[in-house]
């Protein structure tokens, strides 16, 4: 009988195992949100609904002047890096959420310059979010919430289509709660219970943090992975590729997205569901598929990042967390 061996992975992160996660202030209504632009421009409308849905929840929201678009950037190198220093470095926020995702935040990462002891920021984002989530965990040990963005989301609404859940945002930030859980409406593909380190995001930015300063390191976590509009053969090579690389060992625990817009060229070709379960399955480890996470049309759960977390793959699946993401306020 044939065993696949998983290979050695790479630890760039090792010295950081034994720091302890480092929780920015809680976001409660009257706090500033920080509204960034880190990669793509974001259409004015959507950003109008949903500064208008952070206001409606009782926050203050600044956001930063406006930037010339460049291509498929929302503004120059120079403009978005100066406005993500800026917003980590502000002492009135309280968080910052990001307009979208797109591409463009990798460009940013080796040329972003902070002091060494900065105040921890609540960041809110998905999507190329990614890379500066990444980021921050392995410099900063900062946790993050991958969650709805101001023009990707929260313009939508709660409870909408492509929008966002009200509860799971609000559980996430605002720290009232010590732990909750998360329905999951999803399906095992392999069954069981696991607790471990709540990591992951979008999984295409996940894959291209290997072999840089931000790849983080996924032993004994609960992964959580998501995208969209990927074909089967692209989620293939992806999977395999994380798994060559080592990033699948010890981890304890994956959940995965729905991944809409990802439906195989033809009716009788694989799909990602088959593809997650031929590269997954093996691991023996307990898996959810299609929890409504990052890119979604349905609304949209607020996952936190570097928190504490119990996973239950039965039934529609189960996400308990068991911290919380942010500073408790008494």
């Amino acid at each position: 009988m044939y065993t696949r061996r998983l290979p050695t992975p790479r630890t760039p992160n090792l010295r950081n195992r034994s720091v302890t996660a480092v929780k920015p202030p809680a976001l409660v209504p009257g706090g500033l949100v920080r509204v960034i632009s880190t990669a793509s421009p974001a259409d004015r409308d959507a950003l109008g609904r949903g500064i208008a849905e952070l206001e409606r929840l009782g926050y203050h929201v600044r956001t930063g002047s406006a930037m010339q678009p460049e291509g498929y950037f929302a503004g120059s190198t120079l403009r978005r890096k100066a406005e993500l220093e800026g917003a980590l470095q502000d002492p009135d926020a309280s968080a910052v959420i990001c307009a979208r995702g797109g591409y463009g935040t990798a460009t940013l990462l080796d040329q972003i310059r902070l002091p060494g002891r900065l105040r921890p920021k609540l960041l809110v984002g998905y999507s190329d979010v990614t890379m500066l989530q990444a980021y921050l965990w392995t410099r900063f040990r900062w946790t993050s919430l991958h969650g709805p963005m101001v023009a990707a989301g929260l313009n939508n609404g709660a409870g909408a289509r492509s929008g966002y859940d009200l509860a799971s945002f609000i559980d996430a930030s605002a720290g009232k709660r010590d732990s909750w859980s998360l329905a999951l409406d999803a399906e095992p593909l392999s069954r069981g219970e696991a607790s471990g380190l709540l990591l992951g995001g979008c999984i295409s930015l996940l894959e291209t943090t290997l072999g840089t300063p931000w790849e983080f390191d996924t032993r004994g976590a609960i992964l959580f992975l998501e995208d969209r509009g990927v074909k089967p053969y692209q989620l293939d090579r992806m999977l395999l590729h994380l798994l060559q690389a080592g990033k699948f060992r010890g981890v304890r625990g994956i959940v995965l997205g729905d991944f809409p817009d990802s439906e195989p060229p033809q009716e009788c070709s694989p799909s990602v569901r088959d593809v997650c379960r031929r590269i997954l399955m093996p691991l023996g480890v307990p898996i959810i598929f299609g929890a409504p996470i990052g890119h979604t049309v349905r609304p949209m759960l607020t996952i936190p990042f570097g928190v504490r977390a119990r996973l239950r793959a039965a039934g529609e699946g189960q996400l308990e967390i068991l911290e919380p993401a942010v500073a408790v306020r008494k």
